[in-house]
This record gives structure tokens, sequence and C-alpha cells, in this order.
């Protein structure tokens, strides 16, 4: 069977037309290596940053993710520090213990439906606090958007921010996905990370049309101080900077990871609002962002992904939590929740497509117990 568009991941689709023509504009000229000063490709993207997020900031461009969070974090932090954290987190959970073995931190889990936490939910960890046999925390990392597909409000970062000050820590946000969340939010990107209080942001955008290259912005010029060495020693100062510094310049230019991030958040609620109305199917997440959680029939699943392929979230879901008391309780070892994420460029033919294919299978087992 030919495998389709899926609903795997953000991270599987294409680079924009637009980053593409971008890296094309950047490759005939010679600019000086390593992002120096005198890169003016480097220099714009910069100059893009200050414009959306204020000037008193301070910019670094890595190649991943997972540097940007562990280099940002480490930068502000001792290894007798902890930093604290969801469950879920990618910091936790997805990052192959890379906190662990560069930065030598502990990290401080906390177990949250949603992939959110809040002050209270912190307060527990503060009792280390002085005590010299115990980890110090020092951190505070939230995911925006959380793993779980969910976001906080300006107001909730903001109170995270407040907490963590005035406790001698910091607040880091993985913002891999933060422009599907600050188009949610119909706001901008300083509200949710200037003007809240935010420390130091991991900025993606290979999740939403780049093709490689991620920035850590530190909020307060004095918080980055010492960091070029620490992106050297971390092994993420790239040679040919400027293109990863060409597709951020182009990325905030024209509202481009406006119209990206609108688009898959749109996909996503169309799917959302198309599954919602098939049998024994159930969204266990509120869709307010380009994921879709979906519990679904253990058989159903590899039926779908031999066409369209998508990852299983949890083999274990919560059976309550997501609505399903009093269902057919002798058969919840039966249901997965799987996770469908929609991109930049999903289309209504793919997610049509998908819905087809999902309505088909259903009605093909006429007898429910088939399903199991």
């Amino acid at each position: 069977m030919k495998q389709k568009k899926g609903f795997a991941s953000d991270n599987w689709s294409g680079v924009c037309p637009e980053i593409m023509q971008a890296l094309q504009e950047v490759n005939p000229a010679h600019n000086e290596a390593y992002g120096e000063l005198s890169d003016p490709v480097t220099e714009a993207a910069i100059k893009k940053f200050k414009q959306h997020f204020g000037d008193d900031i301070a910019v670094y461009f890595v190649y991943n993710g997972t540097a940007a969070n562990v280099l940002g974090v480490g930068q502000l932090m001792r290894s007798y520090h902890a930093v604290v954290t969801a469950k879920t987190a990618h910091l936790n959970e997805d990052e192959c213990a890379a906190p662990e073995k560069f930065i030598g931190t502990k990290i401080l889990e906390i177990e949250t439906g949603d992939g959110k936490i809040r002050p209270e939910q912190v307060e527990p960890f503060l009792h280390s606090i002085g005590f010299q046999h115990h980890a110090q925390p020092k951190v505070i990392s939230i995911s925006q958007v959380t793993e779980m597909g969910t976001i906080y409000t300006s107001e909730e970062i903001k109170a995270l921010a407040d907490f963590a000050h005035s406790h001698n820590m910091v607040l880091h946000i993985d913002g891999a996905r933060v422009a599907n969340a600050v188009v949610s939010l119909n706001t901008d990107f300083r509200n949710i990370t200037t003007n809240a209080g935010v420390d130091v942001l991991s900025f993606g955008g290979t999740k939403n049309g780049l093709m490689f290259g991620e920035a850590v912005v530190f909020f307060g010029k004095e918080k980055a101080v010492g960091f070029e060495y620490l992106r050297k020693q971390g092994m993420q100062l790239h040679s040919k900077m400027r293109y990863i510094s060409a597709q951020f310049g182009r990325y905030l230019t024209d509202d481009l990871w406006k119209k990206n991030a609108l688009h898959a958040n749109r996909m996503a609620k169309k799917l959302a609002g198309e599954i919602a109305r098939v049998p024994r199917l159930k969204i266990t997440q509120e869709v307010t962002a380009n994921g879709i959680f979906v519990l679904m029939p253990s058989a159903l699943i590899p039926q779908l992904q031999e066409e369209y392929f998508f990852h299983v979230w949890n083999e274990s879901p919560d059976f309550e939590r997501s609505g399903f008391v009093g269902e057919d309780t002798n058969k919840r070892g039966f249901f997965k929740e799987v996770r469908l994420m929609c991109s930049w460029d999903t289309t209504n033919e793919d997610i049509d497509g998908f819905v087809s294919l999902i309505r088909q299978k259903v009605s093909d087992i006429r007898n429910y117990d088939l399903l199991v």
C-alpha cells in the first residue's frame, strides 16, 4: 500500500517555498563564517527577532531543538541545580537524557493530565532550597504548545514567571510550536514572553516550515554572557550560519510564521470536527493548536497506518479521564491514545482522504467485538 501524506508529526513536513527561496538567495554569496557581526544575513535576522521581542534580548542560532533546550537551560544553572517540568515535557522524555549528560542536572517531574504545570505544583520542591543534601530547584521549564496539545495563556505564564522569580528561580519555554500557540491565543510573541517575564525561550521553526535550525532567545542580555562559548562547546556553532539565519529572517518577515501556523491549526480543527462524528473515537484533549489526541480501538490503528502514518501516544490511556466511563469497561485495555499532527502543508484533501478511510474501516467491521 502506497503511503500517503500522514499525520505523524509536523516534523515530517517539507520546507515551505518561501524558506527554500530564502536559502537559494543567500547561497551565491560568500559571507563571513560562524555568524560574525560582519555577516549581514545573521545581523538582519537578529534585528527581526528584536522587532518581535524587544531590544533587550540576545539571540543565538543552533541546529536543533534539543540543543536549544539543553544549552538555553544550562546557561542559567549549575550542575547542582534542578529543572522542574511536566513529566510529559520534551526536556524530560525526549532528549535522551541530554540535560543529565551535558548539564549534570536533575529533572524534577510533575504529573499532569494536560501537560501544563501550575505554581502550586512547584511549591513542594521549594523545601529543598537551602538544604545542601538536595538538588536546588532553579529552572521551571514549560512547553508552549505542550506535548499534550494544550496552551498556556499569557496570564498563566506570567504567574509561573512571578513565582519563579520570587524564589530565585527562572522560567524557560520550550517553544518548538510557539507560533501555533501565538495564533491560537490571537496575540503576539512579546505578550507571552517578554511581557510575561520569561527568562529564556527555545524558539522553534522546523515544525512550521523551516528546513533546520532553532534559536535561543535570552530576555535580558546579561543572562547570555558567555553563551557563545557554551554554544561552541556544545557543538552547535554552525560554520555557515547564514543558512540558519536566512530562514529565520524570512520566517519573521511578512507574517510567514503566522500564515503557516494558522493553516496548521485550522486543519487540526477541521480534522477534529470530522473525527468527533465517528463512533468509538474519542478526542481526549481540547484542540487548541495543530495536534489532536484520540482514543481509538487498537485493531483499527494498523489498518489506518498502512496508508496514513501517525503515532500511538499512549498504550494504556486513562479511560475515565477520556470520558468513556461506564462504556464497555472490560474492553478499555483495547483502546490506545493516538496523536494526529497537522502541518503548514496539510491539505483538505489529506484530511478528507484520511477521514474517509476511517469511516470505511469502521463500517467494514459490523460487530464491535471484532474491533478489539
